[in-house]
């Protein structure tokens, strides 16, 4: 029997996902939260690579550990174990596919060749198969062999030399946004090769990368490049084309502002007593970044976060405080958004997940599940296979 569907706007639709790590469990939780079943097939014993990366680790009494990371980016999935370069396993996993409306892979270039199961022999088993290939630094090109991971990604895509407060301590992002980044465009890539698939009757392989990724998130600066030739470097907290607009200190810590409007600019700065005539534009502020900082952040330092916060609030200055993650959490705003989930682990019980960033209106998935234990769904699946 095929477990009780939860809801969703994918729902019905089937995904084998052959991804390990983050930018390909991603991409698969993403179609699993909007309703998709997902079947992640993972290597007997050891499965995916980020059940082991950690700690934290938790060990239940009894049971096998859990890694955190690996419980970030496997919700509402199913686990199946199954080597590849055992005969049996691989008719599994044709017979998946034979069923499967997309498959997600992210190995190494040339390896699910080497298993046997070029896009070739994919689409021989099911010519609708959507497949979504994740790899470092493209399928092809004079590296694209190369192994990618997320900070490596970050520096080559150039984002480290965007990040930072000096050029000699370039820095990465703190989330690893190479892999998050290529994990929703190959979402998002999957879900455009099925809407054509339903006027053509056809799937086709979609192919994103850690380097697109990266460079599909330069925005402003690459144009900033490639238009006027100008080389962006490194802006520290602040904004590099829009003043103030960054991180400044108060009393008592720090609060960040946008004045991101003209129309915003002269109440700010008659309340603030930072308005200069050779200010009055945005781009005059911009010129003197750090004259403009330093008087923010001297009229700023008379005043506590929460006065300084309420005062922002009744000028429409658009303000915000910097949150440590037990503060987001915590924050009744992040739950009333839906982004904390309760769900109910087969080892570790009841316990809370960051829940997904899109809601509907009206439907969407009904139940969350955890993320599946290695193998948890091993004798339903085949069971599944059996009767079908």
């Amino acid at each position: 029997m095929v477990d009780v569907l939860d809801g969703g706007p994918l729902e019905g639709v089937l995904v084998v996902d052959l991804t390990r790590a983050l930018a390909g469990p991603h991409a698969t939780m993403m179609l699993a939260d909007q309703g998709a079943r997902v079947i992640k097939v993972e290597v007997p014993e050891h499965g995916d690579d980020s059940r082991g990366w950690g700690p934290p680790f938790l060990t239940p009494e009894g049971a096998s550990r859990e890694s955190t990371y690996f419980l970030s980016a496997n919700r509402n999935k199913e686990s199946i174990t199954l080597d590849l370069k055992n005969e049996d396993d691989a008719r599994v996993l044709s017979a998946l596919v034979a069923r499967a409306d997309v498959l997600v892979e992210n190995f190494r270039v040339g390896v699910l060749d080497r298993l046997g199961f070029p896009v070739s022999r994919l689409h021989e088993i099911n010519p609708r198969l959507v497949i979504l290939s994740i790899s470092g630094f493209g399928h092809d090109g004079p590296e694209g062999g190369r192994p990618g991971y997320d900070q490596i990604a970050q520096g080559e895509g150039g984002l480290m030399s965007l990040t930072g407060w000096s050029p000699d301590r370039p820095t990465k992002s703190g989330a690893p946004i190479a892999d998050i980044m290529a994990g929703m465009y190959g979402a998002f890539g999957v879900l455009a090769a099925l809407h054509e698939r339903a006027t053509t009757g056809r799937g086709k392989v979609v192919r994103t990368s850690l380097l697109a990724a990266m460079i599909g998130a330069h925005a402003y600066h690459g144009t900033r490049y490639t238009v006027a030739g100008d080389v962006p470097g490194m802006a520290g907290a602040h904004h590099p084309s829009i003043c103030p607009y960054g991180l400044f200190h108060c009393a008592d810590g720090m609060v960040q502002i946008a004045v991101g409007s003209e129309f915003l600019w002269p109440e700010f700065a008659a309340a603030f007593g930072v308005a200069r005539p050779e200010w009055a534009t945005n781009g005059q502020r911009v010129q003197d970044r750090e004259a403009v900082n330093a008087a923010v952040d001297e009229a700023f330092s008379h005043y506590r976060r929460d006065d300084l916060m309420t005062k922002l609030a009744e000028l429409g200055t658009p303000a915000g405080q910097i949150r440590a993650l037990d503060e987001v959490y915590t924050w009744d705003q992040t739950i009333s958004q839906g982004l904390v989930i309760q769900v109910e682990h087969p080892t570790l019980g009841r316990i809370d997940l960051p829940g997904p960033p899109i809601r509907y209106d009206d439907g969407g998935r009904r139940v969350h599940r955890a993320p599946p234990t290695l193998g948890q769904h091993n004798d339903s699946i085949r069971r599944w296979l059996d009767e079908s």
